[in-house]
């Protein structure tokens, strides 16, 4: 009841003409920022933060989180629309939202996908209003050790829950910790991978990776198959848009078990990311139709999306309980924060309840705002299909190099971006997964550094993965989805019935 009183007092704080109207501003520049490829919620949230330091700092997080919304809805649009993650936690949306934007489905496949997004972060900020006091003592209990097992379990969801080979999904996670791994060691300092090139000093950008993974190698592919600038033909109508909304009832198992997935990796460290890929992976393994996922499952785009918002709203609250950020744009917010003179942390609540109760009463508003916004462009952003591919096709290629270069200004990732398109290509063509190796690329440092600060706490032991039952619990799981396929390879072979003489 104290949570419910402070959240009214929240609301009478965010609901100001002003505040309302920094909502929508917000929430439109996100869009923009999630459309372009190589911008992104983080970048788009550091671009606007110098902007903020002159205003109140109630609403300057108005502004920001609807800038967060807005730019995680921009990005799934490209990624139904064009193959084209415009945000790193778009990319499961891309395996069944753009087959099914092919399918002449783009409206479906968008509302789907708004309306997930704006269930799971509904949930999330659900949670943080009741949970806000638990949750803050539970992820006290994290270190090192808890943060490598939560990576660990994401690692071995992929190789226990996806459909290709374990042995080529092992193949693809370790080219993306290799990917991950070059650059400077956060460690030791040391050089790792750069073969000479300066221009590797700093690492390989995930951004410049995902653009050239899936938007040149997309191209690359439709070009192989003939030239045939088709285009993809879509009409929208409204009524399309009012037919889907009564969909989203008939898949409220999928709702509920990726928001629990999405709220769970937002208040630990597994960040938006890791969410849908683990939400998608788990909806593929528990549907009754797997074969088709890939191929336009609407499934496929709930999970990933709800899962998404869940993890992302969800994030705010380590941030500002804690000061911990869940995620790479909740890093930013807190810089924020701490510029405007206020400390996340437990104190933040009793010394500024004001600030945190409207944060998160906006964050109602924000999200509701967002949907209603996104829904009413969906005929704009849909009608893109009806331009034939001979002119979007070069359009998305100079996007992609403008996006690759926008990164650091360096004409070296354009070539960067051209070699992960040819791999992503070659992924294809030998049906490789391409999904681990985005996971490794995001999540490979983080794991690494949290593995080797634990050897550090433990003195190069491996029994402090087992030192306490969460860390242990985390652990079991992830060796259980690991070795799963293994095992119940192994079983099968045992009591397989091998074949007759007469049978021969």
């Amino acid at each position: 009841m104290e949570n419910f009183a402070s959240l009214m007092h929240g609301f009478g704080v965010a609901l100001s003409t002003y505040h309302v109207a920094l909502m929508m501003v917000g929430v439109l520049l996100g869009i923009l920022v999630g459309v372009l490829p190589g911008l992104g919620a983080p970048n788009g949230v550091s671009l606007l933060l110098p902007l903020t330091f002159t205003m109140d700092p109630v609403a300057a997080i108005i502004l920001l989180t609807s800038m967060y919304w807005g730019a995680l809805f921009g990005g799934s649009t490209t990624s139904i629309l064009f193959n084209i993650p415009g945000e790193p936690s778009s990319v499961a949306t891309t395996f069944d939202g753009y087959p099914m934007a092919r399918q002449g489905q783009a409206t479906q496949a968008l509302t789907l996908a708004f309306l997930s997004a704006g269930f799971g972060a509904l949930v999330g900020v659900i949670l943080i209003t009741i949970l806000s006091s638990w949750v803050a003592k539970f992820a006290l209990r994290f270190s090192s050790p808890e943060y490598f097992a939560v990576y660990f379990l994401a690692f071995a969801s992929f190789i226990g829950l996806g459909a290709a080979s374990p042995f080529k999904t092992i193949v693809s996670m370790g080219l993306g910790f290799a990917f991950a791994a070059v650059g400077m060691d956060t460690v030791s300092g040391g050089l790792r991978l750069t073969y000479g090139f300066n221009e590797l000093l700093s690492g390989i950008s995930f951004l410049i990776a995902v653009i050239g993974l899936f938007g040149i190698g997309e191209l690359i592919m439709t070009m192989e198959e003939g030239l045939r600038f088709d285009g993809i033909k879509a009409r929208v109508k409204a009524r399309d848009v009012f037919k889907t909304i009564g969909m989203l009832p008939r898949y409220w198992l999928t709702l509920l078990r990726s928001s629990a997935i999405g709220c769970w990796m937002g208040i630990t460290p597994g960040g938006p990311t890791a969410a849908s890929f683990m939400s998608y992976g788990i909806a593929k393994r528990l549907s009754r139709r797997k074969e088709a996922f890939g191929n336009g499952a609407p499934e496929g785009v709930v999970a990933p999306e709800t899962a998404d918002h869940a993890a992302g709203s969800s994030a705010i609250l380590p941030m500002l309980a804690l000061g911990v950020p869940g995620s790479a744009t909740a890093a930013v917010m807190m810089g924020g924060l701490m510029i405007w003179g206020l400390n996340p942390g437990p104190m933040l609540f009793i010394e500024r309840p004001d600030f945190v109760w409207g944060l998160i009463a906006s964050m109602y508003l924000g999200n509701i705002v967002a949907v209603l916004i996104v829904l009413a462009t969906i005929p704009l952003f849909a009608s893109i299909l009806r331009i034939p591919f001979a002119i979007i096709g070069p359009v998305i290629v100079i996007v992609c190099f403008i996006g690759a270069y926008t990164v650091a200004g360096r004409p070296f990732d354009l070539w960067l971006a051209l070699s992960f398109g040819v791999a992503g290509y070659l992924f294809k063509k030998l049906d490789y997964p391409i999904a681990p190796l985005v996971l490794a690329m995001v999540l490979g440092d983080k794991a690494e550094d949290a593995f080797r600060q634990s050897m550090i706490m433990s003195r190069g032991s491996l029994s402090i993965f087992w030192s306490n039952g969460l860390v242990a619990t985390l652990m079991v799981l992830g060796l259980a989805l690991a070795l799963g396929p293994l095992l119940s390879g192994t079983v099968g072979k045992l009591v397989r019935p091998k074949p007759t003489s007469a049978a021969v």
